[in-house]
């Protein structure tokens, strides 16, 4: 899914996390098979970052696993002991869609987006 033009590069090769001194914003992810299910385990964000208040001490490690041709299980599990007490985790099913696509951005005849712009524009108005 697009979100606002950020893409994740993420290695599947087995190279370790980046050193504790480098932080990007969004972390550091690198990626793993087990079995069917691709783990992803992103460390090393950035004390700038925010998610839900964590700090820099936060570990995420997301789980795709496929459990029907059309749908794939999303588990994410947070940890961050500055935080919380212990960690959390959620889950949901991401299920194929036979819809358009559109790019996150304004896109030509979208409607929504023109008609929202313009009815706040017009609120700032006096």
């Amino acid at each position: 899914m697009e979100a606002g033009h950020e893409a994740r590069i993420i290695p599947l090769d087995g190279s370790p996390h980046l050193g504790a001194t480098l932080r990007p914003w969004n972390g550091d992810s690198r990626g793993r098979w087990e079995g069917n299910t691709l783990v992803i385990e992103t460390t090393n964000f950035s004390e700038k970052s925010y998610f839900m208040g964590a700090t820099e001490n936060l570990k995420v490690v997301e789980r795709f696993t496929r459990v029907a041709p059309d749908t794939i299980n999303y588990q994410i599990t947070l940890t961050d002991p500055t935080t919380w007490t212990r960690p959390w985790t959620a889950m949901m099913p991401l299920r194929q869609r036979n819809e358009t696509l559109y790019e996150f951005a304004c896109h030509e005849g979208n409607f929504h987006v023109m008609s929202g712009m313009l009815l706040g524009a017009q609120k700032q108005l006096p």
